[in-house]
């Protein structure tokens, strides 16, 4: 017979899952909300922690992790599981742990499950949260993964100077609103691209980028970049991949800088886009270099004293998009995927 506090221990657990791998982009309908039973202690000896989660992030790389062919992706996440929870950056809060790193109460944020609680059994991957006195949604986004990918990318990879001149791709979305702003803070002139007016104007007045452009409006890619930077480009900051880096070797400057952090153009791609203008690197000296955020975590606590007190002081802007409740969370994943997103895309499964 179940113990009686057992039972009062067992609570009704909402969770999106990952109903089988795609092929292309993915569909609301790939994944489902279901509910089943969790117990709100941990047994006894274990060395995890059970969280309460309340901040989900959603990112373009989760679309690599549904299809069953996912090179180089497993050696940093691992793919999702038909049948089980999406899994991905969250903010939560620790409910008992039996980790002695972590105590009931503790703010986290790290990889967690699309369910309402999770059991993390290696919380060596989680992060505590020190610093309570922003939003907690934050660590989803510009003060975790997505920040450190921004600090980085264009602080370690593209040695910027005052006064170069900086393109950003993608550049509304989590990482790219932030690099723009880094890039002004140094002094440099700045060009975003977008794929709607709305993101356009949002790079120009609330980012403070000095010119944008809506990259769906342009048929000469390369004519549009020498309109902006007709002396050239110094840093690119790569999101994209494709057409765009093609055009974009054909106006980088000598021994410019280019910080490849990912290349959502390609991600479902059948055949993916060859680049054809490659010889620039040579000629032009260019720096082309890819990286993994998780080669720099040894830098997050310096990143974090610089970061926020930007943030505090108003020197950065950070936008999000918010979705209320795991039930939308299919839909705001989704909708990356076609730009339906403003902002960082952010899914609150509670507010604490």
């Amino acid at each position: 017979m179940a113990d009686s506090s057992d039972q009062e221990n067992v609570v009704s657990n909402k969770q999106v899952i990952f109903r089988d791998f795609i092929s292309g982009f993915p569909k609301e309908s790939d994944f489902f909300v279901a509910t089943g039973p969790v117990k709100l202690k941990l047994p006894e000896g274990s060395r995890g922690v059970l969280l309460k989660n309340l901040y989900l992030s959603c990112d373009p790389y989760m679309q690599v992790l549904m299809t069953p062919k996912n090179e180089g992706s497993g050696e940093v996440f691992a793919p999702f599981t038909p049948g089980s929870p999406v899994h991905g950056f969250g903010v939560a809060k620790v409910l008992d742990s039996g980790h002695p790193d972590f105590k009931k109460g503790d703010i986290v944020w790290g990889i967690t499950k699309w369910e309402e609680y999770s059991v993390i059994s290696a919380p060596e991957i989680l992060f505590k949260i020190q610093h309570t006195d922003v939003p907690l949604s934050y660590y989803t986004g510009i003060l975790a993964v997505h920040g450190m990918t921004a600090y980085a990318g264009f602080y370690e990879l593209c040695s910027p100077k005052k006064g170069e001149y900086v393109y950003v791709s993608a550049a509304a979305g989590a990482v790219g609103q932030l690099v723009g702003q880094f890039a002004k803070l140094m002094g440099c002139y700045v060009v975003g691209s977008a794929g709607s007016k709305e993101k356009v104007d949002l790079l120009k007045s609330k980012f403070r980028f000095d010119e944008a452009f809506n990259y769906k409006e342009e048929h000469d890619l390369d004519a549009a970049l020498k309109r902006y930077f007709p002396e050239g480009i110094d840093i690119y900051f790569e999101n994209v991949g494709g057409k765009m880096l093609d055009a974009v070797l054909l106006n980088m400057r000598d021994h410019g800088r280019i910080a490849v952090c990912g290349m959502i153009s390609q991600y479902n791609a059948e055949k993916p886009e060859g680049v054809c203008n490659l010889l620039n690197i040579v000629y032009k000296r260019v720096r082309l270099q890819g990286f993994n955020v998780f080669d720099y975590f040894q830098q997050y606590a310096k990143f974090l004293e610089t970061v926020i007190p930007y943030i505090k002081e108003g020197k950065i802007a950070y936008v999000e998009d918010i979705a209320e409740g795991l039930e939308s969370g299919a839909s705001a994943l989704v909708g990356l995927f076609n730009g339906r997103n403003i902002g960082k895309q952010v899914v609150v499964v509670a507010r604490e």
